[in-house]
């Protein structure tokens, strides 16, 4: 099967609200343009260095997305271009994400990051310190970020019903989020799910999904 077959093969089965992050870390050039030929516009690194060369080398139709953990001495890299960051998890990155936005007059649009799996090697913040990091004034200085929403990773497990608990665990954090007085009118993307789980994540509410093995075969 070709990528493009690959693509449309996932499209099909995805809702007309869900958007699709096509994970194409460690894949060369022509891959995502093949994708990118077969229409596909939104493409998730999890290397800042990797995804500032394709962004240099490729279309600049293009939404890159960072879904993996971002080291803040590489933010600069991504600043200028980068339309979506998932794995935000601390307000130290975040500060650091908004003095870089500051620097190239844009405002960048950031998920933070849940942790909602059993294993200890996911990152991400619980409720309490969610509700801290947007109740704190050092947040509401932050004028070049925006929280669009939540992203989440399930435990790695065979067990549908422990994922099923936990990405609806996420969905009711992210419902509440969107009442919150301070960020909730720009909630709006529930990011859970990837090519193993995706049509569970939907099932439990995801909006956007992030698939690469099922795109673009194994690494």
């Amino acid at each position: 099967m070709s990528i493009a077959n690959n693509l449309q093969e996932i499209k099909n089965t995805l809702p007309e609200q869900v958007t699709l992050v096509a994970v194409s870390k460690t894949k060369p050039v022509a891959n995502l343009m093949e994708a990118y030929d077969a229409g596909q516009r939104i493409f998730g690194e999890n290397k800042i260095q990797e995804m500032a060369e394709k962004w240099e080398e490729m279309p600049k139709d293009i939404q890159w997305h960072m879904i993996g953990h971002v080291q803040t001495n590489k933010v600069k890299y991504m600043a200028p271009f980068v339309s979506l960051v998932h794995g935000v998890e601390s307000l130290k990155l975040l500060s650091e994400i908004n003095k870089q936005a500051l620097k190239n007059e844009r405002s960048i649009d950031c998920l933070l990051q849940m942790h909602i799996a059993e294993e200890e090697t996911k990152f991400g913040l619980d409720e309490k310190e969610l509700l801290e990091l947007i109740n704190s004034d050092s947040f509401k200085d932050l004028k070049n970020i925006r929280i669009v929403g939540l992203m989440g990773m399930a435990t790695f497990t065979d067990n549908q019903n422990q994922i099923r608990k936990e990405f609806n665990e996420l969905h009711s954090i992210f419902e509440k989020l969107k009442n919150d007085t301070i960020v909730g009118s720009d909630i709006e993307i529930l990011s859970m799910g990837m090519s193993g789980d995706y049509k569970l994540a939907i099932d439990c509410g995801s909006n956007m999904v992030r698939i690469g093995s099922s795109i673009f075969g194994g690494r």
